[in-house]
């Protein structure tokens, strides 16, 4: 007996992806996650929202009206995952010198504006300010594309500086601030990884016939679908973290618990 269920590989982590969320939500809210992670929280409300717009609009609405709403929501994606690298960061070093802090991120964001400045081609802006409605989406779009590739950059550059640095402030390998900067840092590199395969294939591929361009369409699928899947992984990642209850102040700084006898002796 066979069976077919008629779904395809972006449906079912379509599917996967929103059951996902809306568990981390559950977590967040049942665990008592929000009041210290509040823009993490919206976030991932917001990701939930914009991937049950895409599905139950399309089709739905004229392309140029779907198309301001989705790189609306994807623009103010980006506003959010700003705060929410704010919102850890500001968690995970807590306590830090605050000449060091500045420093620290005048760097990262001189980092991470020279490699967005020097990647991939930049429309003219003759053609993103025109005053008409197919240029606003247009600017919209370049504002989404670029903004997720700065944060992304971000993304990295606060987990590694979380996982090299974090022991030493009120980060430590257990909790919640680094567990969420591990996640975001992982989504970040697929993010980006997925940008520069897709930006080399579309660069490089070249298309002779219809075969040669349906190939090259599913590659491209291939390729979202495992960024979609890394997704996923962080996002389970995320739910079995905070799920979890993190460790004292001293085990999560490596310090052994005292012993039982020593504590009753101090009493």
């Amino acid at each position: 007996m066979h069976f077919h269920f008629g779904l395809t590989a972006v449906q079912i982590l379509w599917t996967l992806t929103l059951a996902a969320l809306f568990v981390l939500l559950t977590v967040l809210v049942g665990r008592e996650r929000v009041r210290r992670f509040p823009w993490f929280t919206a976030g991932i409300g917001l990701v939930t929202v914009r991937l049950m717009a895409d599905r139950l609009l399309y089709g739905h609405l004229t392309p140029v009206r779907m198309s301001a709403i989705y790189f609306s929501l994807a623009d103010l994606v980006v506003a959010i995952d700003i705060l929410v690298l704010i919102e850890i960061a500001r968690r995970a070093f807590a306590g830090a010198p605050r000449r060091a802090v500045i420093v620290t991120v005048l760097v990262t964001i001189a980092i991470s504006a020279s490699v967005l400045f020097a990647w991939g081609p930049w429309p003219a802006w003759n053609t993103a300010a025109a005053p008409s409605g197919v240029a606003h989406i247009r600017f919209l779009q370049m504002f989404s594309q670029k903004g997720d590739i700065f944060v992304a950059i971000l993304a990295i550059e606060l987990g590694i500086l979380v996982v090299l640095l974090g022991r030493r402030f009120h980060a430590g390998w257990r909790s919640h601030s680094q567990r969420i900067a591990i996640g975001l840092s992982a989504a970040a590199m697929a993010l980006l990884a997925t940008r520069a395969l897709l930006q080399a294939v579309g660069t490089h591929a070249a298309i002779h016939s219809q075969q040669d361009l349906t190939r090259l369409f599913a590659l491209q699928d291939r390729i979202a679908d495992a960024n979609s899947a890394v997704y996923l992984l962080v996002l389970i990642w995320w739910i079995g973290s905070l799920w979890i209850d993190e460790p004292t102040a001293r085990a999560s700084e490596g310090v052994p618990p005292e012993p039982a006898a020593l504590k009753a002796g101090a009493r």
